[in-house]
């Protein structure tokens, strides 16, 4: 009747005369027999294990690109405010064993002159001259001297104390108004478009204006606008900026800081943003009059948003510059706190065509084009791009720990903000006019 047969033998136990039972079977197992019987252990193991099966996604990097979607165009999102593998890894400079113990001296042998030139990135990147020394540092160094780097760009490189605590009371300001807060260096400046051979549409006024400040690179080749943007080397505009965000699926309740100088355009051309996210602020919105004593210093008020978006829950980069870079190696070293760079040689042709598609279809190919460009620790490899943005020397990988991992899995699912306590920390704490009363009034 083409029953299966079956073979069985007992082998008796004399001592607690039980028997053992052996049977096999003369038909192969199937495919989904098998598969039902790895997906029942699969089961058991979740059953007595919580957590670990459930999630087991998150353990392991072995699942690797997985971290936007499972597929190219769908699947499980990550949390777009926080990456989940961003307790995994820590900023670690410390002097190796063969370097000794700094030194306190008390009274000064001499001095050495340090001399800034360009803005405020340069100034930070160019960490002091030594004459007849080339100042700037290569990005191929020994693995100590990268540390040393680190620490000095982390630790001892700091503002002077009015801008760090001024730069502290707009995060505080930003954080009483919403639990957390996108910042955006919108860097669409006339000069940065000029500079950037990209033409926005504004027609025959826009390639005079942009053009006439062009000039002042005498050494800047001609370049195709619409080349340039197939590269992937245009800042995406103010609007491209709020679509690709809402598209990630940030809402349109999110409050947003708007690090910038003088927008291209004015308010027209930041009006598509505002309407994508109503909560729009800026330095001069946030501080009001009290900002008046910086606005003559263009470095001081770039430092202060330099502070804000360093503190932000995600900072989104809108060119690869030098403030891009330096905050999202700072954001890295301090715990892998979101940073979005937007792919824009991707992006750029699903702008140009995004009218011909349904939201939902458009938002997917956003996500897909993301992915890799979302701040998560798997972007971030030895020897990639410039030191300064990837400080991969100084970022070291927490050893496995089943419980601590639940713990701080549990803590950010629940809605748990870190911010607060590590920007106390990095702006405040280090400023020895200020006291506990001092804190307690800024929080």
């Amino acid at each position: 009747m083409g029953m299966a047969k079956y073979s069985c033998g007992a082998l008796a136990n004399t001592q607690k005369q039980h028997f053992l039972f052996s049977c096999w079977s003369r038909r192969p197992i199937s495919c989904t027999t098998l598969c039902g019987l790895m997906l029942f252990a699969l089961g058991l193991i979740s059953l007595f294990t919580g957590h670990v099966a459930s999630n087991l996604e998150l353990y392991s990097h072995s699942f690797g690109r997985g971290a936007w979607f499972y597929k190219q165009d769908g699947g499980t999102p990550i949390d777009i405010w926080k990456s989940r593998y961003s307790t995994s890894y820590y900023g670690c400079s410390e002097r190796g064993p063969r370097f000794a113990s700094a030194v306190s001296v008390r009274s000064s042998n001499g001095y050495l002159l340090i001399a800034t030139s360009g803005g405020l990135n340069q100034q930070r990147t160019g960490v002091l001259q030594l004459t007849k020394f080339d100042y700037r540092l290569a990005n191929d160094l020994d693995e100590e001297l990268q540390k040393l780097r680190c620490r000095v760009n982390y630790h001892a490189l700091r503002f002077t104390k009015p801008i760090r605590n001024f730069g502290q009371k707009l995060v505080v300001r930003m954080r009483k108004m919403a639990r957390r807060f996108i910042a955006v260096h919108l860097r669409f400046e006339p000069d940065m478009l000029a500079f950037s051979g990209c033409y926005y549409g504004g027609g025959d006024k826009e390639r005079y204006e942009l053009g006439e400040i062009r000039k002042r690179w005498a050494t800047l080749p001609e370049l195709s606008p619409d080349e340039e943007r197939t590269r992937g080397r245009c800042p995406l505009t103010p609007h491209e900026v709020g679509l690709m965000l809402r598209a990630l699926g940030f809402k349109n309740d999110t409050y947003l800081y708007v690090a910038s100088g003088e927008v291209y355009g004015g308010e027209k051309t930041l009006q598509p943003l505002k309407e994508l996210f109503p909560n729009f602020y800026t330095k001069e919105i946030v501080a009001g009059d009290e900002l008046k004593p910086f606005l003559p210093y263009s470095s001081r008020l770039a430092a202060i948003d330099y502070i804000v978006c360093d503190e932000s829950d995600v900072f989104v980069t809108n060119n690869n510059g030098n403030m891009a870079k330096i905050l999202a190696g700072s954001r890295r070293y301090m715990g892998h706190k979101r940073t979005i760079r937007p792919n824009a040689k991707r992006l750029s042709a699903l702008f140009m065509a995004r009218n011909k598609m349904d939201w939902d279809t458009f938002s997917r190919k956003v996500k897909s084009c993301q992915s890799g460009f979302m701040g998560e620790p798997e972007e971030m490899r030895p020897g990639r791009g410039e030191f300064h943005e990837f400080p991969s020397s100084c970022i070291c990988k927490t050893p496995f720990n089943h419980s601590n991992f639940i713990d701080k899995y549990n803590n950010h699912t629940s809605g748990g903000n870190p911010t607060l306590p590590d920007s106390r920390y990095r702006y405040i704490h280090n400023s020895s006019d200020l006291d506990e009363k001092s804190l307690q009034k800024l929080y």
